[in-house]
């Protein structure tokens, strides 16, 4: 149970990221920043995510 949950917040996380990568491309952003902020976005929402999990005590 623990690993699905873990496959779900990841994959949300990367379409999170992804979603945020192709709106800051096509708000005429260059490929690098483009790619920084998908990555940050990334992070930030697995951050939560993990938060989230460890609060609810899923280990």
């Amino acid at each position: 149970m623990q690993i699905l949950l873990a496959v779900i917040a990841i994959l949300a996380s990367l379409l999170c990221g992804v979603v945020a990568g192709i709106l800051k491309r096509l708000d005429g952003a260059s490929v690098p920043t483009t790619l920084m902020r998908a990555g940050a976005t990334f992070g930030a929402c697995l951050t939560i995510a993990v938060m989230v999990m460890d609060l609810l005590w899923v280990r």
